[in-house]
C-alpha cells in the first residue's frame, strides 16, 4: 500500500444522520488499484474506488492544474475548505423539480419530494445575473435543468433571459419526451438560442433505457428541424455498462444529429440512507473500467490512451487569454472529475484525434505560446501557429478533406464558440464525468469544481449542491407544498405524467 496524497473528505454515516463531517482522507494504490480511504471515530473505515489502472491515474493527475481562484461560490455553508480554486465553466440552472416520469431512483421530482421548487422568472432573472457576475470572469456556458424543464411552459422564454444575458452557450438538459410528442416542439428548440441539448439516453434497449423508442423519435424531429447539436448523457452503472459500447455506435450512426455522447458513472446521491453498501460497490463503474470496456466493445477502435482529463485543454485558454489580453475561463478542474477525447468517423470506424495528432507535443507547444509577450504579439502568435501546427498534425492519417491546421487556428485566435463549433461539428465528442458522493467526495477535488449551480443562496459547487445534499435542502426552503402548488396553478401534479412504459 503506498499514500499518494492526503486529503480530506465527509463521512457517509454522518451524513446519513444530517451531519457533513469533515475527516481526513488519503488517496492510495493498493491491490494494483488506486483508492480513496478515510476513517470515522464514531462510523469506521471507508474505502471507494477512483481507478482500477493506475497507470490511468498518474496519467491523468499529471495534468493537474490550480486556478487562481474566484469570487462568489458560496463555501461558507459547507464549512469543507476556505476558498474556491475554480472559475465556473459551466452554470447549472434548476428551473423546476417537476418532472414528467417518476424514475424509481429520482430523488428530485416534486412528486417524490411532496414539495414544488420552481422559481418565477423575475427570480430566475436574478439566478442568472448572479452566475454572470461571478468574479473574476462571469459564467459564460449555462445549462437549464431539473426535474424536467421543458415541463415548464415559459421555458423558452428563460432561455431568451439567459441570451440576453450574454451566455454564449445554452444547454438544455431533457429526458427529450416533450420534443419527441412533436415535430413543432423541436422547431421551437431549434428556433431558440439553445446551443446544445443534452439528452438522457442510458441504453440502446428497452431493459435499460425505458423511453428509447422516444429518444429516437425525439432525434427523428429534431433531425426534420435541422438541430444537429445533440449529446447523449448515459448514467453508467454495472446495469447498462455492458452497452456503452453501443451507445458510442448509435450517436455515430446519428452524427448528423448527435455530436457527442457523456457518460456519467453512477454516483449516489439524494436518499443515501437507503444506500446498501453491498449494492453501492456491485454497481460501481470507474474510470478504468468503463474506458476498458469501451476498449473491448468497440474493436480496438477507442483505447483508454485517447483520454485525456479537463485541465488538459488549460493551454488553450491560457493562449486565448494572453491573445486578446483578458482573463479567460480556466479549465482547472481536479483531472479525476472527468476526461475526454474526440473521435472522427473514417470509412465506418472511430478514428481519435490522437492517432493523428501528437495532442501532448500540441499542448506544450501552445502553453508556450501563451507566455509571449512584447509587440504584435498576436501577429506573431499568429504566425507561428500557421508555420507549425503542422508539425503536430499527422495529414496521411487524419481524416480526408479535414482542414484541422485551419480549424485550430482559427478556434484559438479568435477564442469564441462559433469557431469552436467549426471543429466540434466535425467530430464526435466522446467523455465521462463522475460525479461524487458521500463515499468517494474528495474535498481537494470540490475546491476546484468549474460546475456550479447558481441559487438562491449563491453558487454552490456541483458536487455540494447534489453529492452532500446542499441542493436538496436549499430547494427545501424555497419550495411549496404540492398541495398549495396545485391551488396556485389550477393544475394536477398528475397530470403532466407521461404514461409509457417504465421498468
Amino acid at each position: 500500500m503506498e499514500i499518494l496524497e492526503t486529503t480530506e473528505s465527509v463521512c457517509p454515516g454522518c451524513l446519513k444522520e444530517g451531519e457533513v463531517k469533515k475527516i481526513d482522507a488519503e488517496v492510495i494504490e493498493e491491490d494494483d488499484k488506486i483508492w480513496l480511504r478515510k476513517s470515522c471515530e464514531e462510523h469506521g473505515d471507508y474505502k471507494a474506488i477512483m481507478f482500477s489502472n493506475p497507470k490511468d491515474y498518474r496519467k491523468w493527475m499529471k495534468y493537474e492544474r490550480e486556478g487562481t481562484g474566484v469570487e462568489n461560490v458560496d463555501v461558507e455553508t459547507l464549512s469543507l475548505y476556505d476558498n474556491h480554486k475554480s472559475q465556473s465553466v459551466l452554470t447549472n440552472l434548476t428551473v423546476t423539480n417537476r418532472c414528467n416520469l417518476r424514475c424509481s431512483y429520482c430523488f428530485m421530482n416534486a412528486g417524490t419530494s411532496g414539495r414544488v421548487y420552481e422559481p418565477s422568472l423575475d427570480e430566475i432573472g436574478e439566478l442568472i445575473e448572479q452566475a454572470r457576475n461571478i468574479e473574476p470572469v462571469g459564467s459564460k456556458s449555462i445549462q437549464i435543468t431539473g426535474g424536467e424543464p421543458t415541463v415548464r411552459e415559459d421555458l423558452f422564454k428563460i432561455v431568451e433571459m439567459a441570451d440576453e444575458k450574454g451566455f454564449a452557450h445554452i444547454q438544455l438538459n431533457t429526458n427529450g419526451l416533450k420534443v419527441a410528442e412533436s415535430e413543432e416542439y423541436a422547431k421551437k428548440v431549434k428556433e431558440s438560442a439553445i446551443n446544445t441539448l443534452y439528452l438522457s439516453f442510458d441504453g440502446v434497449t428497452e431493459e435499460t433505457n425505458s423511453w428509447i423508442e422516444q429518444n429516437k423519435k425525439a432525434i427523428e424531429n429534431l433531425r426534420e428541424v435541422g438541430f444537429n447539436s445533440v449529446v447523449l448523457v448515459p448514467v453508467l452503472s454495472q446495469e447498462n455498462l455492458d452497452e456503452a459500447g453501443d451507445i458510442i455506435r448509435f450517436a455515430q450512426e446519428n452524427i448528423d444529429v448527435v455530436r457527442g455522447v457523456n457518460f456519467q458513472p453512477l454516483a449516489f446521491t439524494g436518499r443515501i440512507t437507503e444506500v446498501d453498501d453491498d449494492y453501492r460497490k456491485s454497481q460501481r463503474v470507474d474510470y478504468s473500467e468503463m474506458m476498458e470496456s469501451l476498449h473491448e466493445q468497440l474493436d480496438g477502435e477507442l483505447k483508454s490512451d485517447d483520454w485525456y482529463p479537463v485541465p488538459f485543454v488549460y493551454p488553450i485558454s491560457k493562449l486565448v487569454e494572453n491573445i486578446k489580453n483578458e482573463k479567460q475561463v480556466e479549465f482547472t478542474a481536479n483531472p479525476t472529475c472527468g476526461g475526454a477525447t474526440y473521435a472522427f468517423i473514417e470509412d465506418g470506424e472511430l478514428l481519435p484525434i490522437t492517432r493523428f495528432v501528437d495532442v501532448e507535443g500540441l499542448m506544450k507547444y501552445l502553453e508556450s505560446l501563451s507566455e509571449r509577450k512584447g509587440r504584435m504579439k498576436k501577429t506573431r502568435i499568429m504566425t507561428s501557429l500557421m508555420s507549425s501546427l503542422s508539425d503536430y498534425i499527422d495529414s496521411e492519417k487524419a481524416p480526408e478533406g479535414l482542414s484541422l491546421k485551419k480549424m485550430l487556428a482559427k478556434s484559438i485566435v479568435s477564442g469564441d464558440y462559433s469557431a469552436l463549433a467549426e471543429f466540434h461539428h466535425n467530430a464526435l465528442y466522446i467523455g465521462s464525468m463522475w460525479f461524487q458522493d458521500a463515499w468517494n467526495l474528495d474535498v481537494n477535488r470540490l475546491s476546484s469544481c468549474t460546475i456550479q449551480y447558481t441559487t438562491p443562496e449563491g453558487m454552490v459547487p456541483f458536487c455540494a449542491y447534489n453529492g452532500l445534499g446542499v441542493g436538496e435542502e436549499i430547494r427545501e426552503r424555497h419550495s411549496i407544498p404540492v398541495e398549495e402548488w396545485e391551488e396556485r396553478t389550477g393544475k394536477d401534479l398528475q397530470d403532466e405524467l407521461w404514461h409509457g412504459k417504465l421498468s
